[in-house]
């Protein structure tokens, strides 16, 4: 996707793995360009999908779809390339479009069981093959989000793998108001995975029981995150039902 009115210099100003599993959930791609998705799904089972945005003015709109295709060529993937020409303002309202497409579909309304990890890239293989390909594919959970983000800033509590590149994967989920559950287990099962494959996922905005959980969540920032606790809340007013110093 190629974005006008903004240029950073960059030529990569935007990245969003997705995974694609379900051929007749391709409302966000263009009509005449589904049914070869669709044939493709069926045939590999999962396509993985990278969605990039690019921002452009007037003095690079002649060179930036040349420098897409060109970092593009040093990747092994299938030569289907989409694009599209949109305004800052619309690439910034695009999921405001998805979302009339699921009131649409009654997916609004719904139960949410979203699962959100950070993923080291030490286990992000083994985490394809048991996740992605397992429990989600064969178990017909077709509804997930795969994210990258290459920058987090270190000095924030929120607790990432100790590896300098992780993936935040986000799992998605729609549910009925009586099926919830099924999707809750989905979601202990991964993590469950995880567990016995010795792949140290992170859970962003996490639940734990004890707080010794959440001592094993937060690893090596639990001092810091415990010091800050006691400077700038000592009397433990705030979020005592997470049960972290309650």
């Amino acid at each position: 996707m190629a974005v006008n009115e903004r240029s950073s210099g960059e030529i990569l100003n935007f990245l969003e793995g997705q995974l694609l599993m379900d051929p007749n959930s391709l409302d966000f791609y263009p009509r005449e360009d589904r049914p070869r998705i669709a044939y493709l799904i069926k045939q590999y089972g999962i396509l993985y999908v990278l969605e990039t945005a690019s921002y452009y003015d007037d003095s690079t709109k002649h060179s930036v779809d040349k420098k897409l295709h060109q970092l593009f060529k040093s990747l092994s993937y299938l030569s289907d390339i989409y694009s599209k020409n949109v305004t800052y303002v619309e690439f910034l309202d695009r999921v405001h479009t998805g979302e009339l497409v699921l009131h649409e579909n009654g997916l609004w309304d719904v139960p949410h069981p979203w699962l959100n990890l950070f993923t080291p890239k030490s286990g992000i293989q083994a985490f394809n093959n048991g996740v992605f390909k397992k429990i989600l594919l064969k178990q017909n959970f077709t509804a997930s989000t795969f994210l990258v983000y290459p920058i987090w800033d270190d000095n924030m509590s929120a607790v990432i793998p100790d590896e300098e590149i992780f993936y935040t994967t986000e799992f998605l989920l729609s549910s009925g108001f009586n099926n919830w559950q099924v999707f809750d287990n989905i979601n202990k099962e991964i993590l469950e995975f995880c567990d016995k494959a010795g792949i140290k996922v992170k859970k962003y905005l996490g639940y734990h029981d004890s707080k010794e959980e959440w001592i094993n969540h937060f690893g090596s920032k639990w001092k810091t995150f415990q010091d800050r606790k006691n400077q700038f809340d000592p009397k433990m007013i705030l979020s005592p039902g997470q049960k972290i110093f309650n």
